[in-house]
């Protein structure tokens, strides 16, 4: 059982059975999961100016992007760790006051070096915010229901960053410098030092053996290697040292693994991928960010270089889906009270299905609607699904240790996201470059583009020509990711077990 530090057995609990501070206390920890996922988005429209500013080479720029979702992923389950044994709130705090700290840092930093170094800083501290908010809710929130309800709330609160991010951006950079996209953070983490600890208990569990620095060191040295890979296959393509490195980072998870078996307290409890539900949570979490991520990523560069929408244009239209995600993120578990667990996770990765097929009608001129009403219905289904595998992978396992759980899930989202840019992003480059109609291409659209501008009249073929290629290799990973959700909904159909709605009112 798990430590309560302080106790609330004496407040007052609201009918639903859960106390009313801990629904403020909730709202407190959305804040930071918030920041954590705009940080991932941000950023890309800020790149153009902080090239001007800080003149990063080549490989600089990819760093400051990168770096702080590879920390992410590497750390999401060792942090989930920490924050068991050493107090889940005392590790939110502290993670909070280094991403706040970096945040600072970036915005004024003189050069890329001591940008790509406060990314990384936030990086860390942003793989302590994610597992330690999902784990205290799993703790303040022991009725099934109720916690249902709170992992909705959160998981809308991280999409809503994602879609928010780019919004909040645009109109930020449209009136200040490109330190504004960190400095945001500042405001936000102060409300979250001042009421956090009024407003979020203390949990911790009560452990006694050594803590798995070995196994720490193995998933650092397997998860980083692989993300980088994979992101990096994606962006330049295949190459013996990127191979090389991703087999490292293969071999180094092998012995991870290997490893989790024989100690003590593993950081990884693998019997609990023997749970079904567990492992098809995670299944989920994996295909279903694999394909919203690829597809994000594409239709975001059709939006802009394709139809030519500006940057902030091309974020506005993504807010329907993210509305959508959101709202249904909060309402999943009224679909599972109504559906039950199998099939509200059917359902809802059959909706992403729909969603993502429903791309195959956009072309070089077709209605703004077709996109904005075929992401919505896939954000339906995304918004279901990624709340529902937050709450089984957290309602799967014991309180104390509900913070490794959630790293696991966290990171299956990662690589999930990282798989999606490198498959998805891989085959639609291929099918690019195969029907360039005898034009010479460059590496990517916007290399051609750039070249058929350098042309002049002369460069308008070319430029359809890429056009319209793109459009085919998007279709070719639309179709792809629809495949993907679709042997995994019937996966899930095959080795679920259903969850009726007296099972979601269960304490």
């Amino acid at each position: 059982m798990s430590t309560l530090i302080p106790s609330s057995d004496q407040r007052q609990r609201d009918p639903s059975g859960a106390d009313r501070r801990m629904w403020w206390g909730l709202g407190v920890l959305t804040l930071p999961v918030l920041l954590v996922s705009m940080d991932f988005s941000v950023l890309y429209l800020a790149i153009p100016a902080i090239t001007e500013a800080l003149d990063p080479s080549a490989a600089q720029q990819l760093w400051i992007l990168d770096i702080y979702g590879f920390l992410i992923a590497g750390l999401l389950i060792t942090m989930g760790n920490v924050g068991d044994r050493l107090g889940r709130r005392r590790i939110l705090l502290a993670g909070a006051a280094l991403f706040g700290v970096a945040s600072v840092i970036a915005a004024f930093a003189p050069t890329a070096g001591v940008l790509i170094a406060a990314r990384a800083l936030m990086g860390v501290g942003g793989a302590t915010l994610m597992p330690s908010s999902l784990s205290l809710i799993a703790n303040m929130f022991p009725n099934a229901r109720d916690r249902a309800r709170a992992i909705g709330v959160w998981t809308a609160a991280f999409a809503g960053g994602s879609a928010l991010g780019p919004v909040i951006g645009g109109v930020l950079l449209h009136h200040f410098w490109w330190g504004v996209v960190f400095l945001i953070n500042v405001p936000v983490l102060a409300v979250l030092f001042i009421a956090g600890p009024r407003l979020v208990p203390e949990y911790r569990a009560p452990n006694t053996t050594r803590f798995d620095v070995v196994g720490v060191a193995l998933s650092m040295l397997g998860i980083l290697p692989l993300v980088y890979a994979v992101k990096t296959m994606a962006a330049d393509g295949i190459s013996g040292t990127v191979v090389a490195i991703g087999v490292f980072g293969v071999v180094m998870l092998a012995l991870f693994l290997a490893h989790q078996r024989r100690v003590a307290a593993p950081l990884l409890d693998l019997a609990l991928f023997r749970n079904p539900q567990f492992s098809a949570a995670v299944s989920v979490a994996l295909v279903g960010m694999m394909a919203l991520g690829g597809m994000s990523y594409l239709t975001g560069v059709y939006l802009q270089s394709v139809r030519g929408f500006d940057v902030l244009t091309a974020a506005l239209a993504g807010l329907p889906m993210a509305v959508a995600v959101a709202v249904f993120s909060i309402g999943a578990s009224r679909v599972v009270a109504a559906l039950g667990l199998r099939a509200a996770f059917v359902g809802s990765v059959l909706l992403a299905a729909v969603g993502n097929l429903g791309l195959l009608a956009l072309s070089m001129s077709s209605p703004l609607w077709i996109y904005l009403v075929f992401t919505s219905i896939a954000g339906i289904g995304y918004g279901i699904q990624f709340s529902l595998v937050s709450d089984v992978v957290v309602g799967s396992v014991p309180v104390e240790r509900s913070g490794a759980a959630s790293g696991i899930s966290e990171t299956s989202f990662e690589l999930g996201t990282a798989l999606g840019l490198a498959l998805l992003g891989s085959l639609a480059t291929l099918v690019f470059r195969e029907n360039s109609g005898g034009w010479t291409f460059g590496d990517t659209l916007g290399d051609t583009m750039h070249r058929a501008l350098e042309m002049g009249d002369g460069g308008t073929g070319l430029a359809d020509a890429a056009r319209n290629a793109y459009v085919d290799g998007m279709h070719a990973a639309s179709l792809a990711s629809v495949i993907a959700l679709g042997v995994l909904a019937v996966v899930l159909t095959v080795v679920m077990r259903d969850r009726t709605a007296a099972d979601v009112r269960q304490d």
